[in-house]
């Protein structure tokens, strides 16, 4: 069965934007690439690159690992509108958005939604830009008919 693809349309994506933030703090973990992975280790997301795994877990799982070498202790954030993974710019205005901020973010696309890991303690920050940038957006888009 096929899944459905998803929203396309920059300006659409933008005017409906909602997010979700969660309430878990995240970090970054990397692993040798021929390490064995903790089994029970949570893991929001998985991915190898030839210098090692990079995993993203929730903080108390990488505390319950005894794992001291985690980075970027972040907030997820989830963009609560069906991007298609072939969309244009979305991620990039986001981005930029809160670059223009001075803030640092992580997105991760994933089938159905896009997802942004902020820094702990400027998530509310994020969350507004990121409602003040639908809001922006929903006034210059026009309704389908």
């Amino acid at each position: 069965m096929a899944a459905a693809q998803g929203e396309t349309s920059l300006s659409t994506l933008l005017a409906t934007l909602r997010a979700t933030l969660h309430p878990s703090t995240y970090v970054f973990i990397t692993f040798l690439p021929s390490a064995p992975l903790p089994e029970t280790l949570y893991k929001q997301l998985l991915f190898r690159e030839a210098e090692g795994i990079t995993i993203i877990s929730t903080l108390d799982s990488a505390k319950e690992h005894n794992i001291a070498n985690y980075a970027f202790p972040c907030r997820m954030i989830t963009c609560e509108v069906h991007s298609s993974l072939e969309a244009v710019g979305f991620m990039a205005v986001i981005a930029s958005r809160l670059a223009e901020m001075g803030m640092g973010a992580n997105p991760v696309s994933g089938f159905f939604h896009d997802h942004l890991f902020v820094p702990v303690g400027r998530e509310e920050e994020a969350m507004e830009c990121l409602e003040e940038l639908a809001k922006e957006n929903r006034e210059t888009v026009k309704p389908k008919e």
